[in-house]
């Protein structure tokens, strides 16, 4: 039997992921977290054999979640959900440890099989982004895109304010300052070259990073 974690902030998402969970006979939930330093606790209890991840839990960057995750338990796979599409983080999480990469999205048609892959041994992404990640890569694009020079944290920050969030709001959701979040956004500015939200929202457009139809925010 398959004994996983799953770590997300929102009650409902850990329910609905339980319940497809229970629709197999060889993958069983033995624990549940709320946010990163749960999710360490509950790790630290006992045996795993995975832990599934949200990639937006309040407070800690989930990338650094990842790496400490994989500090302390370097052979437990890692299968990190999230609400953005897989191209958009998949090369991150992949590079900090995680064993797999999945779209909520998708998940109640994936989420058995991702598991099953990852704990095996193997690596879960959609067919599709990795012909793009590897398209890129082959091409020289990945390293020279502008948004491939934000920290992982300064990252995040910019996909959330091109899908329309304040920055009042974002501070809440990551449990940061609002001067902080202000600060990462001017950085987020500079390295990239844009003076405006505006102009960060037609850039994510334009290399498909978010829908066409996003919100022009500030």
């Amino acid at each position: 039997m398959i004994r996983i974690l799953i770590a997300d902030d929102h009650d409902i998402l850990r329910a609905g992921l339980k319940h497809i969970l229970n629709e197999t006979s060889d993958i069983a939930v033995g624990g549940e977290a709320s946010n990163g330093a749960e999710a360490l606790a509950r790790l630290r209890e006992g045996r795993w054999d995975a832990v599934v991840l949200d990639l937006n839990m309040p407070g800690r960057n989930g990338i650094d979640l990842i790496k400490q995750v994989k500090d302390e338990f370097p052979h437990l796979p890692i299968l990190v959900l999230s609400m953005y599409k897989e191209d958009i983080y998949a090369v991150r999480t992949l590079k900090a440890g995680a064993s797999g990469y999945l779209c909520k999205d998708n998940a109640e048609s994936h989420l058995a099989e991702a598991l099953r892959k990852i704990v095996g041994g193997g690596l879960f992404i959609n067919q599709n982004i990795a012909e793009n990640i590897t398209r890129d890569i082959l091409q020289g694009e990945h390293a020279q895109l502008p948004h491939k020079r934000l920290t992982d944290r300064n990252y995040q920050i910019f996909l959330m304010l091109v899908q329309g969030l304040g920055v009042s709001e974002i501070a809440r959701r990551l449990n940061l300052s609002v001067k902080t979040i202000s600060t990462h956004k001017t950085h987020i500015q500079t390295k990239m070259g844009l003076t405006n939200t505006a102009e960060l929202v037609r850039y994510a457009v334009q290399h498909r990073l978010i829908e066409g139809d996003a919100p022009l925010a500030g």
